[in-house]
């Protein structure tokens, strides 16, 4: 898995120079952490396909598993941040992939996969609007959100790998 994540790295581009901006600008990320994750799943319960996954018995938001689930992304962030590429964070990512294709229990059974892809793409844009109101600068803003884009593009395709068949 790491060397998958290193080959995956080296294909879109994500070099030194972007791991340096991700680092710079992860204070502003996890300082939003919170706001980050509560604003995607608020976005997440607008839509009943997605919000099956968060509800309750009596069809309401489960207060507890919605924590349960901002925390594991706020955790997922976190990590993020910190432009983790270590073995046991890549087999995270995996887990946290197959945890969603194979889902067997639970509210919505398994998170079909553009969910997740789509899921990515609201994450890539509350950061981009976060860099361009936080960084005060334009072409700041706009290298710090290609710099995270191609790490969160890498982290897509490792829990898009729970989706494909065993080759």
């Amino acid at each position: 898995m790491p060397r998958f994540i290193r080959e995956l790295m080296e294909f879109v581009g994500l070099g030194e120079a972007d791991i340096a901006v991700i680092r710079r600008t992860a204070p502003i990320v996890l300082t939003c952490e919170a706001a980050v994750t509560d604003a995607l799943y608020a976005h997440f319960l607008q839509f009943p396909a997605t919000a099956q996954f968060f509800l309750g018995e009596d069809g309401e938001p489960d207060a507890a598993r919605l924590a349960r689930r901002k925390h594991t992304l706020g955790r997922w962030l976190r990590e993020t941040a910190a432009v983790a590429t270590t073995h046991e964070f890549s087999y995270y990512l995996l887990a946290v992939g197959l945890s969603h294709s194979h889902r067997a229990h639970g509210p919505g059974g398994a998170v079909p996969p553009h969910f997740v892809v789509g899921a990515m793409s609201l994450a890539q844009t509350a950061l981009a609007r976060l860099f361009g109101a936080e960084l005060g600068d334009p072409q700041a803003a706009l290298e710090a959100s290609l710099a995270w884009n191609k790490l969160l593009h890498v982290h897509l395709a490792v829990l898009l790998l729970g989706y494909l068949p065993v080759a």
